[in-house]
């Protein structure tokens, strides 16, 4: 089981220490939090100076040349300078063991196995704590799955990084700076040699390169061989990049700040002296450090790259390839003592350590062993990933299309309608049209007047109306009010008129075919059959009149009979009167002209389980302000008193006039797709608006070419479904960062209202709600399929 060990140290060797011990599983937080305490030992510290003096004294390292005085045999040096690190290791350990830090490492050593890996990070801003070997702690001695690294006290989460999927290189800059004095050539050939890597080598370059470089690519790994050196305090330190440039990290800042933002990953410092330059690296919150704790010698620098490199690129976890190829050191100690001690890990504790497939695939898919070890080239990986997409989509599209069919999202699509409806540029009104409204106050003007009122338009008012229209000439008049009884006897001229006057439309109401459903209304007596039209409307299960019934065939028990809709017979007529026909054309769609009415099926784009009996098409509202303004109006009691304007009288010969009643008092009220966007008084409108919307439907599309709504075949819609699913995929595929992922199909949702918008405005009516479904839904199903396989 991986383990992640975390000592936090808070003090120095002079003073003591506050130690607080945290143990977790790799990835997890920790679990477990112990404090304790480590007495003062500064006792330490002279005798690391000690070594580190005799250490620095023996040998030429990565840096300037040193030349040896030692007074005494190479031999005799060489082994006091292992008694004295023997001596430190001893120091340590006795200090590790003091009774106030004993509590802590017997709840480690609880908490672990021996076969666990380890991983051991030394939180401290100390200078002399960083510095000393932790690895001489015997309790690496009895774990050898674990390895130490030192981390900053403070740090900060790192910044998402890199959109690539896959990639066939592992892409390392290699910075080969001042050579003078030692042997970099090694290092050199073991970049080039190493697998599946796209090396580039900036030898002594100018500052001014390798800043270029850092901006403007994408790298994984960046390696320093050459001299360098760090400050006695252990904060600071310096590259030597060629051989007059000295460069501090920080004078680097922002370059590899923009390089570790696109994703670098390791900074391996194969020089002298580098924990000076690991504080500075750490600043910048790169992830991954590996230096030299201490001026190296060019054969066990070179040593310690070819091990690790082998190591990592062969599948090795990178602390312990560390580990593995800082220990193999031991086998050289004789002619270079100590050099186990050198190569230290510096841990930004907001990363996890990568593997060497990691810089294959993106850290933020974090893609599953099973997947890389079964798919080893990109190619297959790829191929997989293709077929993972293509299969979720597949699967999303037909369990969207299938949930459709059954009409659950019905009441969605038709919201998304109804919106879409109400969000279209502003129309003018139909100038075809004069509705003659009846209101409250028309219906107290006849009482006052004592009309013989049996319903909302008494006998003599409606005679007196027929009178007054005589002279403005209209083309045809409509007259959407039930007259279920006989005119009276003493008003002869109105029989005769109703029974004679061509232009005049009356309508019934058809008894709906389910037994105990309200009976119909019968017609007017005086009215022939053939000017006689139903009124019945087709509403939705909110009560929204979206759909246009134009014929139905009623029960034979009903007391109207008529088969045609009242909307249709006025459009007709006044169609007929410029010479234009109507037909049934060879694939059962009324025509008109060249327009064909194209009929309403039970399963048409947003309506999958609608009763679609008759001949029904959809309503094509006019956009207005309110619904109510689709034509000029005036009240009846201005038309009995003459008080129409002249310019008005003037445009009403050959128009169509309807008649009807908007009295509160009557039920004749309907929603449109505009009701949730009106005033709440306005909500519900008078059906002789809506039969005035139906009327200038047909009308417009006649005579205006404004088209009628159209949809595709359920094919061409499963098609459209199936490419935002696919589309969804994609991005969950490519795009792996959830913020990122949540934020391109915030996009691609923005993206598709705003296609069906303009269709819609085109008259299309196209799935937005199945096609927003299957994008989100395959968006989910591949980022959980990779959630699963982690």
């Amino acid at each position: 089981m991986q383990k992640l060990v975390v000592l936090n140290l808070d003090g120095d060797l002079s003073q003591g220490i506050k130690v607080t011990l945290e143990i977790g599983a790799e990835g997890d937080r920790a679990s477990i939090e112990v404090q304790g305490y480590l007495t003062p030992k500064p006792e330490i510290i002279a005798d690391y100076e000690l070594w580190r003096t005799t250490y620095r004294s023996l040998a030429n390292f990565r840096l300037t040349p040193v030349s040896i005085n030692v007074g005494s045999s190479l031999n005799e040096h060489l082994n006091n300078c292992r008694k004295l690190n023997n001596k430190l290791s001893q120091q340590m350990n006795s200090w590790l063991n003091c009774n106030s830090f004993r509590p802590l490492k017997e709840k480690l050593l609880k908490q672990l196995t021996l076969d666990d890996t380890v991983r051991v990070l030394i939180k401290t801003s100390d200078t002399w704590l960083r510095r000393l070997p932790w690895h001489l702690w015997d309790f690496f001695e009895d774990y050898s799955q674990a390895e130490v690294a030192l981390s900053a006290p403070e740090y900060e989460y790192l910044p998402k990084s890199k959109i690539d999927i896959i990639k066939e290189k592992v892409k390392i800059l290699a910075i080969l700076g001042n050579s003078q004095g030692i042997l970099i050539d090694k290092d050199r050939n073991l970049l080039e040699m190493l697998p599946d890597a796209e090396t580039t080598f900036l030898v002594e370059p100018q500052r001014s390169q390798l800043n270029e470089q850092l901006w403007e690519q994408d790298w994984d790994i960046l390696f320093f061989a050459g001299h360098s050196s760090s400050q006695e305090d252990g904060k600071n330190g310096n590259i030597f990049i060629n051989k007059t440039d000295c460069l501090t990290i920080y004078e680097l800042k922002y370059a590899l700040k923009k390089a570790v933002s696109k994703g670098l990953q390791l900074a391996i410092f194969n020089s002298c002296d580098g924990l000076g330059l690991a504080h500075q690296l750490e600043d910048l919150h790169i992830p991954q450090i590996i230096v030299m704790r201490e001026p190296v010698q060019d054969l066990v620098a070179q040593e310690f790259l070819k091990n690790f490199l082998k190591k990592f690129s062969s599948g090795e976890s990178m602390y312990l390839a560390v580990r593995e190829s800082r220990e193999k050191l031991h086998g050289i100690e004789d002619q270079y003592p100590c050099a186990v001690c050198l190569p230290i890990i510096c841990q930004n504790p907001a990363a996890v350590p990568p593997a060497w497939k990691d810089f294959f695939i993106n850290p933020q898919i974090e893609t599953s062993k099973l997947q890389v070890n079964k798919y080893r080239t990109p190619v297959q990986f790829w191929w997989r990933s293709v077929q993972v997409v293509l299969l979720s989509s597949l699967i999303i599209t037909g369990l969207v299309m299938g949930v459709r069919s059954l009409g659950l999202l019905q009441p969605s699509e038709l919201k998304a309608f109804d919106q879409m409806m109400t969000l279209r540029w502003q129309e003018k009104p139909d100038s075809r049209f004069l509705i003659i409204t009846i209101d409250e106050a028309d219906i107290q003007y006849q009482n006052r007047m004592n009309m013989n009122m049996r319903w909302s338009l008494s006998d003599q008012a409606l005679a007196q109306l027929l009178k007054k229209l005589d002279q403005y000439q209209p083309r045809t008049i409509g007259l959407d009010i039930y007259r279920d009884f006989p005119v009276d006897s003493n008003i002869a001229d109105l029989t005769n008129r109703l029974q004679k006057d061509k232009r005049l439309f009356a309508v019934c109401k058809v008894s709906a075919p389910l037994d105990g459903a309200p009976e119909g209304t019968p017609p007017a007596p005086e009215i022939p059959e053939q000017r006689l039209s139903f009124s019945d409307f087709v509403a939705d299960d909110n009560e929204v009149a979206r759909r246009q019934l134009l014929h139905l065939t009623p029960p034979l028990t009903s007391p109207c009979a008529a088969q045609y809709a009242f909307s249709l017979q006025i459009a007709l007529d006044y169609l007929e009167a410029k010479g234009i026909k109507s037909y049934i054309n060879p694939e059962g769609n009324l025509q008109i002209s060249n327009v064909v009415f194209k009929q309403l099926k039970s399963h048409t784009s947003g309506y999958q389980q609608v009763d679609a009996s008759g001949y029904q098409v959809l309503v094509n509202y006019r956009s207005l302000s309110s619904p109510q303004n689709i034509a000029q109006q005036v009240s009846l009691r201005d038309v009995l008193n003459d008080r129409i304007n002249s310019e008005l009288v003037e445009l009403l010969k050959g128009r169509i006039i309807l008649i009807g009643v908007i009295a509160p008092t009557t039920t004749d009220y309907w929603k449109t797709p505009y009701s949730a966007k009106v005033v709440p008084n306005q909500k519900l409108i008078p059906g002789v608006f809506v039969q005035a919307h139906m009327i200038s439907q047909i009308l417009s599309a006649v005579l205006d070419h404004r088209p009628l709504l159209w949809w595709w075949p359920t094919w061409v819609e499963g098609l459209w479904v199936w490419g935002w699913s696919l589309l969804g995929g994609i991005l969950a595929w490519y795009i792996r960062s959830p913020l990122r992922l949540g934020m391109a199909g915030m996009i691609m949702l923005l993206s598709l209202s705003s296609i069906c918008f303009g269709i819609f405005t085109q008259a299309g009516w196209i799935p937005l709600i199945p096609a927003a479904l299957a994008l989100i839904a395959t968006q989910v199903a591949v980022v959980s399929r990779d959630v699963r396989n982690r």
